[in-house]
């Protein structure tokens, strides 16, 4: 059975399972191994497989696959499970369970299969042998079917060395229809079209679909600021003019009031979730256009004045199409742009001043400046990827990966090794923070032992600063109350004892060298770079 398993991800198109081996997998293992087409990446913790498949199919559009053993394995992925989930990014998660026969009697690694129903999209389990392939193409189909998701598939241990007849997956070739009704987009290109001051609030919703384009014009005919949020960084340049930031808790009050004062909003690709938008208490413009394809997105923060239930690049196309029937068109003012990114840029530049250590925008800065234009960037969660959401220009929509409400920490590293392994020759970089890298260290080892040749920069401040900052401003502790400077960490030598090569870079001109250096390397390279542990937080910053 475990060939026909195997022979079924191949056919549909997986080329790459991220896992670790265990006596429960063995028997899928040596059927992925017995295939050409199927590599098997074999990672050092549980908790990096699901974080790399996130990575390759959110620089990639495609899925991938993960593998654990049952219990420990399945639930320290069941963190990148729910951070897939709450993205909306595609993973088939083929997790071993435990003997049927077995269950209830404390097996080892036994765990109930519902504990996984909520981290998943949907959590299947295969209860007859026969099944098998059934239920695996059943579980594909659903994580490519937006709005896409990780589907769990559980596969008893003994089912897999089983020679069985296996019932064969009927092939669908109907998909759902994600057009507009025609009525709602009348609806909302009369109220764009009536509009003074349209702003547009873009989503990962937007990638998904594969519509930057269809956003842009739809910006470039209404003359409309674009607003990220977080998963939606990159669907529109980082440099275009009607580019002015991203949502969150380090929006700059130029970027708020922009967003407050505008007279209709269209929000395409997003839920509107509480991370981006402050607990809903961000200010948007009272008419409100929302496509998204979540039912339940509409109203639960903002009351929609037209809700749409679809794509988003079929939605942009319709809307487009209905703006020029009204006679809307581009007069080529992008001055309330302008203003903001005018605004926001002066903030940064004040603290850019070549004073060591490095502050988090300088020296972001500074990598940003020494990357080839098209690098595909991975966040970790903490300080600098907050800062980064203001400071780094995103190259695409598939160029800039961070994690979006989840906000777990150890998403960097693991992400960039599956962005690496999908984009084999585009170059790949990992920013990430000493604390976030500390959560998944052990996969500089990985990339090490696969070959796998990415760019790992660490912005060590020696401090989970992010959090030292709040406890020092808005209670009685320490301002680095959380950090370690006391007990240094030297990432170079780390990885070095993992094999891996380092450099250290603590000026812009030694980050560039670096940087450089890195990029025309075949092989994986740390960066370590000091900054500022005292310097302050975009939350405050980008608001005061």
């Amino acid at each position: 059975m475990s060939r026909a398993v195997i022979d079924c991800l191949v056919d549909n198109g997986i080329d790459t399972v991220f896992g670790i081996p265990g006596k429960q997998s063995l028997p899928l293992n040596e059927g992925i191994d017995d295939n050409d087409n199927l590599d098997f990446v074999v990672a050092r913790h549980e908790t990096a497989v699901t974080h790399q498949a996130w990575g390759y199919a959110e620089t990639s559009g495609r899925m991938a696959g993960t593998v654990v053993i049952p219990g420990p394995g399945d639930m320290n992925a069941m963190n990148g499970l729910k951070n897939a989930l709450n993205d909306c990014t595609p993973l088939l998660h083929i997790a071993i369970e435990t003997e049927p026969e077995l269950r209830g009697g404390d097996a080892i690694h036994e765990t109930p299969p519902d504990t996984y129903d909520n981290a998943v999209k949907e959590n299947i389990v295969v209860k007859n042998p026969e099944s098998t392939l059934v239920d695996l193409q059943r579980a594909i189909t659903i994580a490519r079917t937006p709005p896409k998701g990780p589907v769990r598939l559980g596969i008893p241990k003994d089912f897999l060395p089983q020679e069985v007849p296996l019932a064969e997956p009927s092939l669908s070739s109907t998909s759902p229809d994600y057009s507009p009704a025609k009525k709602d987009i009348e609806r909302a290109a009369g109220l764009l079209a009536e509009s003074e001051r349209p702003i547009i609030i873009a989503g990962g919703g937007v990638r998904s679909s594969g519509a930057s384009e269809e956003l842009r014009a739809v910006a470039e005919q209404l003359d409309a600021p674009v607003v990220t949020t977080y998963k939606g960084k990159g669907v529109i340049p980082s440099d275009h003019d009607l580019c002015i930031g991203a949502l969150g808790g380090s929006a700059s009050s130029e970027l708020l009031d922009c967003l407050a004062e505008s007279d209709v909003g269209l929000a395409v690709g997003t839920d509107l979730d509480a991370l981006a938008t402050r607990g809903w208490s961000i200010n948007i413009p009272e008419s409100l256009i929302h496509v998204t394809l979540h039912a339940d997105d509409l109203g639960t923060g903002y009351k929609p004045t037209v809700g749409i239930i679809a794509d988003a690049r079929k939605s942009l196309i319709e809307l487009s199409t209905e703006l020029s029937r009204c006679g809307v068109e581009s007069s080529g003012d992008y001055s309330r742009a302008t203003q903001v990114k005018s605004q926001t840029e002066d903030r940064l530049l004040s603290l850019i001043d070549s004073t060591t250590p490095l502050t988090s925008v300088e020296a972001l800065r500074a990598i940003r400046e020494a990357l080839p234009d098209d690098t595909i960037a991975t966040f970790d969660a903490g300080g600098s990827k907050v800062w980064a959401l203001n400071a780094f220009d995103a190259a695409g929509p598939r160029k800039y990966v961070n994690p979006g409400s989840w906000a777990t920490m150890g998403t960097g590293l693991p992400s960039a090794i599956g962005a690496k392994l999908a984009n084999p020759d585009t170059p790949v970089v990992s920013i990430t923070g000493d604390g976030g890298l500390m959560m998944c260290i052990h996969e500089l080892h990985t990339a090490v032992s696969e070959g796998i040749p990415v760019i790992v920069i660490v912005l060590n401040n020696a401090d989970y600063a992010i959090i030292s900052e709040e406890a020092g401003r808005s209670y009685e502790l320490q301002m680095q109350e959380y950090g370690w400077d006391h007990a240094p960490l030297d990432f170079s030598t780390i990885a070095e004892g993992m094999g891996m090569r380092s450099l250290k870079a603590n000026t812009p001109e030694e980050i560039d060298e670096a940087v450089s250096e890195a990029v025309c390397s075949d092989e994986p390279i740390l960066i370590e770079t000091k900054t500022d542990p005292a310097e302050p937080q975009a939350s405050t910053w980008m608001q005061d």
